[in-house]
C-alpha cells in the first residue's frame, strides 16, 4: 500500500519531484507536454510550477457540502502538483446542464464527468475524448486496475477496440437488495428460515394463521410485505431467471430474456398468481410504499419484506423497542430462495459513472496523468476514508478506523469528501462495514456469495441503438402490464401462449438477436 496521506502533509502539499524540462508538442488535436519528469503512478504527476487543468463535473448530492471546499479533493490536487479549474453543476440540473455543452463540443474542460455511460457511443462517435488504452504509458494505476479486472474492461471498451473512459465503481456484491425475515416471529413459531419455495410459502401460511403480535386479533398479520418492483429479483432466481436484468446469458453463452420463457416465466407466474389467491400476497402490492412496510414493522405486523441490505439494521430493525444492535438483527436478511433452479440475488453493474479526457484539452498528458493518479490507491482510500488523523486512523496492524467524529456526524464527513463524486472512486465494502452493526456486516457477507453478475453494461452500434430503441420500450410496457394481469388473475395463465405471440410479433426475436451479438462482442473483450 502507498504511503497514507497525513493531516500534516495535507496542509503542508508536495514538493515538485525530480527537474525536468518541458517540450510542447501535439497529439489528437490538444496540446502535449511531453515531460522530462518521469511519472510512475504516484504523486506529484509533474514537476512544472504553476501546472494547470480543468475538470467539469458534478458537486456533493448533499445540499450543506461543496467539493471545491472538500479535504480530499483539495489533497488529492495539491500532492498531484496541479491547480485544478473546478467547474461543479449540482447534481440534479448536471444532465440538463452538460448534455448541450457536450452537444455543442466547444468550450469544454479537459476532464469531463458524462451525464450518461454513452451506451449509445454517441460521445465516442463524435470524436470528443481521447482514446485513453493508447496511453498506457502515462497511465499505469489506470491500466493495472483494467488488468485485475477485466468484465470492467469489457465493459469499457468500445466497439472499435478502444476505451475512452475511467470509470466510477461501486460495490456489485455487497449490501444488494435481499429478503428479510421478522426473526421474533420465526422464533414464536419454533422455525427455521426457510430458504426453498415451499417452506417459504408454509412459513407465510403460518404467518397468516397465527396471532403473531399477540393482540388478541390472528387477522391483522400481513405475512409479507413487498413493493412491486422487487417481485421480479425476490423469486425470478429460484426458477432459473434473470427477471431483474430481463436479458441474461446461460452458461453457453445464450442469451435468453426471462419474460419471454415458456416454460420458466409461466411457472414463476403461477406461483405468484398462487400466493395471490391464497392472500399471501396482498392485493395492493403494486401500490406499496417503504413508509407504509416501516409502519407495519413499527406495529409488529408483518413479517417478511424484500430491500436492500442496508435497511436492515438501519430502518427495520430499529422500528422495535426491544431492539439492541450488540445482541443482532431482529428483521434480518437471508439467504435467497431456491426452487427447480438454485436462488440467487442480482448483483448490481460495477460501473455506475464515466469520465473522459478531451481530445483538445489545453495540456492533453497533463490531463492524461491527473486522471490516472486519481485512479491510484492512495487516491482510493483518501476517498474511501478521508484523510489520516482527521476522519481516520490506521493502527500498528494496518487497520482503519473511522474516528468518533466521523462516526457520529455524517455531514462533516461528507465535506471531508468521502465518496466524492468529481472523481473516479470505487465504493469500498470495508469503509461501509465499519458504519453498521456486526451482525449486519456477518450477514451481508455471506449474502455477498449468493451473488449473481447482472447483464453487463455493453455499447452499443449506431444501428444495434436504434434497433433496441424500436423494440425495447414497447417490449418492457407490455411485460410490465401483463406481468401485473397474469399475477392478479386479470389475466388467465390460459392465454400465456398468446402472450408469447405478442412478444412475438413485438420483435423479441430480433431484440434478442442484438443483445446476443453484442454479449458475443463482450465477451471476445
Amino acid at each position: 500500500m502507498q504511503k497514507q496521506i497525513s493531516r500534516r502533509d495535507f496542509l503542508r502539499g508536495t514538493a515538485a519531484g525530480a527537474l525536468g524540462v518541458a517540450v510542447s508538442g501535439v497529439l489528437g488535436g490538444g496540446a502535449v507536454t511531453a515531460l522530462a519528469y518521469d511519472y510512475d503512478g504516484s504523486a506529484p504527476i509533474t514537476d512544472v510550477e504553476g501546472a494547470t487543468i480543468s475538470y467539469l463535473a458534478t458537486n456533493s448530492w448533499y445540499s450543506t457540502v461543496d467539493m471545491n471546499k472538500a479535504d480530499v479533493v483539495i489533497a488529492v490536487a495539491e500532492n498531484a502538483g496541479v491547480t485544478v479549474d473546478w467547474n461543479l453543476i449540482d447534481p440534479t440540473t448536471y444532465t440538463d446542464t452538460v448534455s448541450p455543452m457536450l452537444a455543442a463540443g466547444t468550450d469544454l474542460a479537459d476532464i469531463i464527468y458524462l451525464p450518461d455511460l454513452d451506451e449509445n457511443q454517441t460521445y465516442i462517435n463524435s470524436g470528443m475524448f481521447e482514446p485513453l488504452d493508447e496511453h498506457w504509458d502515462q497511465m499505469p494505476n489506470f491500466k493495472a486496475y483494467l488488468d485485475e479486472n477485466p468484465s470492467i474492461q469489457a465493459s469499457l471498451t468500445a466497439q472499435d477496440g478502444h476505451i475512452y473512459y475511467v470509470p466510477v465503481v461501486g460495490l456489485p456484491d455487497n449490501y444488494l437488495p435481499c429478503l428479510m425475515y421478522q426473526t421474533q416471529w420465526l422464533e414464536q413459531l419454533g422455525i427455521e428460515a426457510p430458504d426453498t419455495l415451499d417452506g417459504f410459502v408454509e412459513m407465510l401460511r403460518a404467518f397468516k394463521e397465527n396471532d403473531m403480535n399477540g393482540d388478541g386479533d390472528a387477522s391483522d398479520e400481513i405475512p409479507m410485505s413487498i413493493m412491486s418492483d422487487f417481485l421480479p429479483q425476490m423469486f425470478g432466481w429460484a426458477f432459473g431467471m434473470d427477471l431483474n436484468s430481463g436479458f441474461y446469458a446461460d452458461d453457453d453463452g445464450v442469451v435468453h430474456y426471462g419474460y419471454y420463457e415458456a416454460e420458466n416465466y409461466k411457472a414463476y407466474l403461477t406461483f405468484l398468481n398462487g400466493l395471490y389467491e391464497e392472500g399471501l400476497l396482498e392485493m395492493e402490492f403494486t401500490s406499496l410504499t417503504r413508509d407504509q412496510i416501516t409502519e407495519r414493522f413499527v406495529n409488529n405486523m408483518t413479517g417478511v419484506t424484500f430491500d436492500f441490505s442496508w435497511q436492515m439494521s438501519q430502518l427495520y430493525s430499529t422500528q422495535f423497542e426491544d431492539y439492541n444492535a450488540d445482541e443482532g438483527g431482529i428483521v434480518v436478511g437471508v439467504p435467497p430462495l431456491s426452487g427447480d433452479y438454485p436462488g440467487y440475488y442480482s448483483g448490481t453493474e460495477a460501473v455506475k459513472g464515466i469520465f473522459g479526457v478531451n481530445k483538445n484539452a489545453s495540456d492533453l498528458e497533463l490531463a492524461l496523468r491527473f486522471i490516472d493518479y486519481a485512479m491510484s490507491e492512495e487516491c482510493q482510500t483518501m476517498y474511501a476514508w478521508g484523510i489520516e488523523d482527521l476522519s481516520y486512523t490506521v493502527d500498528e496492524d494496518g487497520n482503519y478506523a473511522y474516528t468518533e467524529q466521523a462516526i457520529n456526524d455524517n455531514n462533516w464527513l461528507q465535506q471531508v469528501g468521502i465518496n466524492p463524486p468529481n472523481l473516479p472512486y470505487h465504493n469500498d465494502a470495508a469503509a461501509t462495514d465499519v458504519l453498521l452493526p456486526t451482525w449486519h456486516v456477518e450477514i451481508d457477507k455471506e449474502l455477498a456469495t449468493y451473488s449473481h453478475a447482472p447483464w453487463p453494461f455493453i455499447y452499443a452500434t449506431e444501428e444495434e441503438a436504434e434497433e433496441i430503441q424500436m423494440y425495447l420500450t414497447d417490449i418492457e410496457t407490455y411485460v410490465a402490464e401483463m406481468h401485473v394481469k397474469f399475477i392478479t388473475g386479470t389475466e388467465s395463465l390460459d392465454n400465456f401462449g398468446q402472450y408469447l405471440s405478442s412478444l412475438k410479433s413485438m420483435g423479441i426475436e430480433e431484440l434478442l438477436s442484438i443483445k446476443q451479438g453484442q454479449y458475443d462482442r463482450y465477451s471476445g473483450a
